[in-house]
């Protein structure tokens, strides 16, 4: 169940971010990516705090990633990481240049 909820959220084309809403860097990970100009359908953040599988989720994101914590933050099928992989990928210039690879912004 897990895994089949994880797989098909995780696309090409897009962004999908797995969250837990009280975690701060979560938050800043949604307003780092709440900025920039996605196309509609683009960008997803997924709480997993709204499923029963919490626990089963992240162990799946940790054998899939090599880590279980949240935000895990996927560009099309590829994981970058969490909040300060983000924010690390941002002030060098390449977030942008991957959203744009993949055809995620307008």
């Amino acid at each position: 169940m897990a895994q089949e909820f994880v797989n098909s959220k995780i696309q090409p084309g897009k962004v999908v971010v797995f969250i837990k809403p009280t975690c701060p860097y979560c938050r800043r990970t949604q307003e780092l990516l709440s900025e920039l100009p996605f196309k509609q359908g683009a960008l997803e953040f997924v709480d997993i705090t709204a499923t029963s599988d919490i626990s089963k989720i992240q162990d799946y994101l940790e054998t899939l990633t090599g880590a279980r914590t949240v935000p895990r933050v996927f560009i099309g099928k590829d994981c970058i990481g969490g909040c300060s992989d983000l924010v690390e990928m941002h002030q060098r210039g390449e977030l942008l240049k991957r959203l744009n690879e993949i055809g995620a912004l307008q």
